[in-house]
């Protein structure tokens, strides 16, 4: 029996254990960018046995922080929904950062801080001047508590081509905040998150680069940020705004 006035509490001992191996956490940092990966391939990455990252990816599985599927030979895993990203980029928030021991990784490390994916919403300097943009000029309504869109806010989303009405379909919430893992700042999650990037892509204004999850913001991009949200790109790149060592990936 446990202690008394524990009945209600939630066990999360077992979801941190579980957290708790590199392995598994190396292979779920992997799948942040939403691509569906074999266990072969996230074995690799994770420099074990492939047997061994089965049995991890199944214990993932069992847990529901992993969705897998079959397709032919193959089994792909990805994560499981949003929620599963949200957690993993909160605790990178709060890991403690290590310095890069090549210039190569202090290049990936620099293109990931100014502009990644965080699973299907855009993290990184340029989300972080976006959410605060968005927050001062009234798009968002944002409190310790919560953030919201502002009647004014839907107006200027359905300028840009975003209709917020269908976004607020469904279970997902609409706008939400998410502690950024290397800026330790809120970026924008949530649906509307979600559909800003896929916009900002559809036209071209961010593309990916060769690191997993970086993102290069075009010269389209540029003026796009600063005409329609009054965000200076060129300010974001000066070294000043770096620290020291930036976080390994």
């Amino acid at each position: 029996m446990g202690r008394p006035g524990m009945e209600n509490t939630l066990d999360i001992t077992r979801l941190a254990g579980l957290l708790a191996d590199s392995s598994r956490a190396t292979m779920l940092q992997a799948l942040m960018d939403r691509r569906a990966r074999i266990a072969g391939e996230l074995a690799r990455l994770a420099r074990i046995a492939p047997s061994t990252a089965s049995q991890h990816l199944g214990r993932l599985a069992d847990r529901q922080l992993v969705a897998v599927e079959a397709q032919g030979r193959h089994r792909y895993y990805r994560l499981a929904d949003p929620r599963v990203a949200a957690l993993l980029e909160s605790m990178m928030a709060f890991a403690p950062a290590s310095a890069p021991a090549a210039p190569r990784a202090w290049n990936i490390s620099f293109d990931l801080r100014f502009a990644r994916t965080c699973y299907d919403h855009l993290a990184g300097a340029v989300a972080i001047a976006l959410y605060d943009r968005l927050a001062a000029d009234g798009t968002l309504h944002a409190t310790p508590h919560g953030v919201a869109l502002t009647p004014t806010g839907a107006r200027r989303m359905r300028s840009l081509g975003i209709d917020t009405e269908a976004l607020q379909v469904g279970r997902r919430p609409l706008a939400r905040a998410c502690l950024d893992w290397t800026e330790r700042r809120h970026h924008l999650a949530g649906a509307l998150g979600a559909t800003l990037l896929d916009s900002f892509r559809a036209h071209g204004w961010l593309i990916p680069r060769s690191a997993p999850r970086a993102l290069r913001l075009t010269t389209a991009g540029r003026q796009a940020f600063a005409s329609h949200f009054d965000i200076d790109v060129g300010v974001l790149t000066d070294a000043r705004t770096l620290p020291a060592h930036a976080p390994s990936p």
